[in-house]
């Protein structure tokens, strides 16, 4: 089937529309197992994956479900309500369109479940949930296709892994069952393919045509950016004036912290009164659903976001997308630029802004990248077991199951594949009883195995907890933020427990882009009022801090042995030019290492250039060889491409600083009583059901998970240190916190090929690492011995060194 019969063929002619040929492609392949669709942002995506199906309902379905549509967010559903009912409505198609998520009320989902639409938009999460329930063969009776909007985003997260793992289960109570990606940023096809496909089947690949290059470049700004900072304050005038030449324009921002001081700075130098919002994840639902009918509307000229407005959402006057600081990733940028100009085959436009001075260079090395279609990612892991062990909890929340059969069908699983048996049955035994140490507790006693072999639930009451719990994000702890009872109570948003912990009345701070003032802590939401103040204190936002890429990291490397930098300011080229004479320029296959006195104290930069998390983690473990071997570290600061070690000895031979095996050590070593494993620890156990933070009536309050996952990680590291979490934990945390998996990328590009120059003061790629925030003291040795210094100093002034 490639062409369009009545009334579809109608209503495309009406409105001059023709069918795109990826669009044709998916209705001649709607019989496919599995496909996958890649094609550019605006080039019709989420039609070419829902024409087969609307096809094939056609006027007067029958009732029952037939498609699900999963997104990775809740707006994202409930935008392609919008745009899918509109058509079905004038081609006069009967058929019934809703999403679940979330924000659906009670009444509509128990509707929902005794009634399922003939579509049905929604996410991993909520999709989890209905197979969780014991009438899910009911529920999903009939269903015939699967659409997986943005999939490479949900593949690159445990929700994708959740996500699969649900398919699977679809696969056997649906056998047939259809799925279909679809996807605008994937640098490795086949390699989300497998991660989409019901194992060992294949699962297609269809490439639409990219479409034109964007237009691309860095914004023009006056003033060069500072030193270090991720801010961007300087280019607020150049801002404003590209928002003023444009319908409607995205300012993206990597964190929502940042996003919250540059609208805040913007607002103040918005002297026409421009109409400027704010979105991003910790706002308000009310204030961020605000946002989007105005951006519907065509009544706002700028919106400054973060992540939050990444994917999917359709908003045709966008026509410019600004990038405040580097992307970090090419794919993600990519992402962004398709924000602009929504359309097939119209260019996108955008333009970057580097907040500081280094990030002038990888702007451009971005820029390159995008051009020459060279998109970054990193290869999957398997899949997590933590997520695996909640699926089994899900899976006996529907009813008994046979663990042959349920082990098979956790294998057709593409992240799963190669899942052996020895491992599952280690899942099993912890949902079953919680391991070694714990088995004696019959709170974690979840399973029992029947006489006849079947598996179920040891009490069915809980059942109700397990669905409670269900998903793979960990929030932060996150409190509500609301304005004081006397002004009506409105809510704004939600910040992190700690900053809430550390406010005093009176103290302001910026949330939702307006200034308030602290009043107090009630029932763990914090009560404010507006504030007058120009000079907020900063509200410390949950998200993510990304992390240069390694492919965008080597591309970074590669400009830096050019002869001359012809595309960087003036200023960006004589700072390498200076660098180039002082010391020397980092090259890919070389460790650069920088050793030289400055402000009486020795000095050590180590460009590895392997993202932030890896370098602050090397930090850690270099200080701690260094400490071993008696140089004295007195601190370091981190940033995605080096590490600045200060202390009280020059370091003259890095060789034996730089073993791997012996960091590795180390970092087993650290790990074991680190904050960080038990951080991670925190989200596994939460994940994997151990731990519970939704209860009935309430939920439990970060301090109070906090404790509860320490008490355990120490009982298990003290008493089963071969535990499944903890195991789990070790990859999360090597994998993830710590990045060390960077570390080892950077030891095997070098291959012991170590620059270690004595330079005689401070080199330009050095001096702004001593701009940076975040500086980490050493407690050791040098610090004991500077007291003993200043000791033996205050005797002698006071005529008592003789004594």
């Amino acid at each position: 089937m490639t062409e369009l019969a009545p009334p579809f063929s109608t209503f495309f002619t009406a409105r001059g529309w023709t069918l795109h040929p990826h669009q044709r492609d998916m209705l001649a392949r709607a019989d496919a197992a599995a496909l996958l669709l890649v094609a550019p942002t605006g080039g019709g995506k989420t039609l070419a994956g829902f024409l087969p199906t609307l096809v094939e309902l056609g006027p007067d379905p029958a009732p029952g479900l037939h498609t699900l549509y999963i997104s990775p967010l809740k707006a994202l559903a409930a935008d392609i309500r919008r745009n899918l009912r509109r058509p079905a409505q004038e081609m006069g198609l009967n058929i019934r369109i809703e999403d679940r998520t979330g924000d659906t009320s009670y009444t509509q989902k128990r509707r929902q479940r005794a009634d399922p639409p003939h579509i049905l938009l929604t996410t991993p999460e909520s999709l989890a949930l209905l197979t969780s329930y014991e009438d899910a063969p009911r529920i999903f009776a009939g269903l015939q296709r699967v659409v997986i909007d943005e999939a490479h985003a949900l593949a690159e997260s445990k929700r994708g892994d959740q996500l699969m793992l649900a398919l699977s289960r679809l696969e056997t109570l649906c056998p047939g069952l259809r799925r279909v990606g679809l996807s605008a940023t994937v640098e490795d096809p086949p390699a989300l393919a497998r991660f989409l496909a019901p194992h060992p089947a294949p699962c297609e690949i269809l490439l639409a045509d990219p479409g034109p290059d964007p237009d691309i470049a860095m914004l023009d700004v006056d003033a060069a950016p500072p030193w270090a900072g991720g801010g961007a304050a300087h280019a607020i005038p150049a801002v404003l004036d590209a928002v003023r030449a444009h319908k409607t324009t995205l300012i993206f921002h990597n964190t929502r912290a940042q996003a919250e001081i540059f609208f805040h700075n913007l607002w103040l130098a918005n002297d026409d009164a421009l109409p400027i919002g704010i979105h991003h994840g910790s706002l308000d639902r009310a204030q961020r659903e605000r946002v989007e009918a105005a951006m519907q509307e065509g009544t706002l000229r700028a919106v400054v976001c973060t992540g939050s407005l990444d994917l999917g959402l359709d908003w045709g006057n966008v026509d410019l997308v600004i990038q405040i600081g580097a992307p970090k990733n090419v794919k993600r940028l990519v992402q962004r630029i398709g924000r602009a100009n929504h359309r097939y085959n119209a260019p996108s436009k955008a333009r970057l802004v580097p907040a500081n001075r280094f990030e002038v260079i990888e702007c451009r090395a971005a820029l390159e990248a995008v051009r020459a279609r060279d998109l970054d990612g990193a290869p999957r892991g398997p899949g997590p077991l933590d997520v695996l062990c909640q699926h089994i909890l899900i899976r006996a929340c529907s009813g008994p199951f046979d663990a042959d059969a349920l082990y098979s069908e956790v294998a057709r699983a593409g992240p799963y594949a190669d899942l052996s048996r020895a491992t599952f049955d280690d899942c099993l035994a912890f949902c079953a009883t919680g391991g070694y140490a714990l088995r004696a507790y019959d709170k974690w006693r979840r399973l029992m195995q029947r006489p006849d072999g079947l598996w179920q639930l040891r009490d069915p009451r809980s059942a109700a907890l397990i669905r409670m719990n269900i998903g793979t994000i960990q929030d932060a702890d996150l409190v509500k933020v609301r304005l004081r009872r006397n002004r009506g109570g409105k809510p704004l948003g939600e910040v992190e427990e700690a900053f809430a912990a550390s406010l005093s009345p009176g103290d302001t701070f910026l949330i939702g882009g307006q200034i308030v003032r602290y009043e107090g802590l009630r029932e763990m939401v914090v009560e404010v009022s507006p504030d007058a103040a120009r000079k907020p204190r900063l509200a410390v936002f949950g998200g993510t801090k990304f992390a240069t890429s390694s492919q965008l990291s080597q591309r970074i490397l590669t400009m830096l042995q050019q002869d001359s930098w012809p595309d960087l300011p003036g200023y960006s080229q004589d700072w390498l030019r200076l660098q180039r004479e002082m010391s020397r320029l980092p090259e890919p296959g070389r460790l650069l290492i920088e050793s030289f006195p400055h402000d009486g104290r020795e000095h050590a930069c180590v460009y590895g250039f392997a993202g932030r998390n890896a370098q602050q983690t090397l930090g850690l473990l270099l200080t701690k060889r260094m400490e071993d071997l008696g140089l004295d570290p007195l601190g370091f600061v981190a940033t995605d491409y080096a590490t600045l070690i200060w202390g009280l000895e020059p370091l003259t031979d890095a060789t034996p600083l730089l073993d791997i095996a012996s960091l590795r050590d180390g970092l087993d070593h650290w790990l074991m009583g680190n904050a960080v494993m038990k951080r991670s620890f925190r989200g596994a156990a939460t994940i994997a059901g151990l731990i519970t933070r939704n209860m009935p009536g309430n939920r439990k309050n970060g301090r109070q998970a906090t404790m509860s996952s320490d008490i355990l990680y120490d009982t298990l590291v003290k008493y089963d240190p071969d535990h499944l979490l903890l195991r789990i934990t070790r990859d999360e945390a090597m994998r993830g916190l710590v990045d060390f998996a960077r570390i080892e990328e950077m030891a095997e590009r070098v291959a012991g090929r170590i620059d270690l120059l004595r330079l005689d003061r401070i080199s330009p790629f050095a001096a702004p690492l001593l701009l940076e925030v975040g500086k980490v003291p050493i407690k050791g040795a040098a610090e004991e011995r500077l007291l003993g210094k200043e000791t033996t100093r205050l005797l002698a002034e006071a005529g008592l060194d003789a004594l």
